[in-house]
């Protein structure tokens, strides 16, 4: 069957609900699912700058409603999910950008041991990844079983693919993240309908809130020693742009990639592909 390339990417209309949103990465990808023409569902458990981020795309031109909802419970998000079918009556994308690290959950040189991290932090980490991303699949996923199409997107990570010194419990739960996109495009496809599709992206090193002092001085600004390490090891050689996943999201989003379901795509200037050598 020909295509029109002119409808490969087109995304007015739809709906898409985003977990995490008020995230740097989130926030990104929302304003430009907005400009898109996408009607924009922004979920996070903090509401000013959910708020601030779903006035920016309206005074944009596009249509957003910001909502609470946390992603560990799932009568809240059912909640939250009645709201937008009342207001726009279906479901097109979920795209479950929750998650994180917990800082107790870390071994570090002179400080915590590996040996003394504390297995509610584990639970902690391995919780809002994992489960973040599988209890708002079951609430969104649920509505397009029955529309018999959509498109869900996970967040895995670098450390899914090669685990990073340090973050043990972060690493194993993007791990589990990515098995659980396979899993779940395999599971939406065969028991519900072909035509929804489930993937995950694995973004390289990107400066976020959480890993920027990490990664740069705070005073002077410059890298740390770890991110000397990470920067040696990208090809590209530089940390990734929020704008640098907007390409790729929104390909995985449209009926371009309809054939695609069960990837995980890396998005990290080559990190994954250099050996060090």
């Amino acid at each position: 069957m020909s295509q029109d390339p002119k409808q490969l990417f087109k995304l007015e209309g739809k709906v898409a609900v985003i977990t995490g949103a008020s995230g740097v990465l989130g926030a990104c990808i929302a304003k430009a699912l907005g400009q898109c023409g996408a009607k924009v569902a922004l979920m996070d458990i903090r509401p000013e700058p959910t708020q601030a981020l779903a006035e920016e795309i309206k005074q944009a031109g596009g249509e957003a409603m910001a909502l609470g909802g946390n992603v560990l419970e799932k009568e809240a998000l059912q909640k939250e999910c009645d709201t937008i079918l009342k207001a726009w009556g279906r479901v097109d994308f979920l795209l479950n950008y929750a998650g994180g690290n917990h800082p107790k959950a870390t071994a570090t040189p002179g400080g915590q041991s590996f040996f003394d991290i504390p297995k509610e932090a584990v639970e902690m980490c391995l919780g809002l990844n994992l489960l973040g991303s599988l209890i708002p699949s079951q609430v969104f996923g649920k509505v397009m079983a029955d529309q018999k199409e959509g498109v869900i997107l996970n967040v895995s990570s670098m450390n899914a693919i090669r685990p990073l010194t340090r973050i043990v419990a972060y690493s194993a739960a993007k791990a589990a993240v990515s098995n659980f996109t396979q899993w779940l495009a395999t599971h939406m496809a065969q028991e519900y309908s072909p035509k929804i599709r489930v993937n995950a992206i694995a973004p390289g090193f990107f400066l976020t809130d959480q890993n920027r002092f990490l990664l740069t001085d705070k005073e002077t600004g410059k890298r740390t020693e770890r991110g000397d390490q990470i920067i040696y090891h990208t090809p590209m050689g530089r940390y990734g742009e929020p704008e640098d996943l907007t390409g790729p999201v929104l390909f995985l989003l449209s009926p371009a990639s309809d054939f695609i379901s069960g990837v995980v795509l890396p998005i990290d200037g080559g990190f994954c592909a250099f050996t060090g050598v």
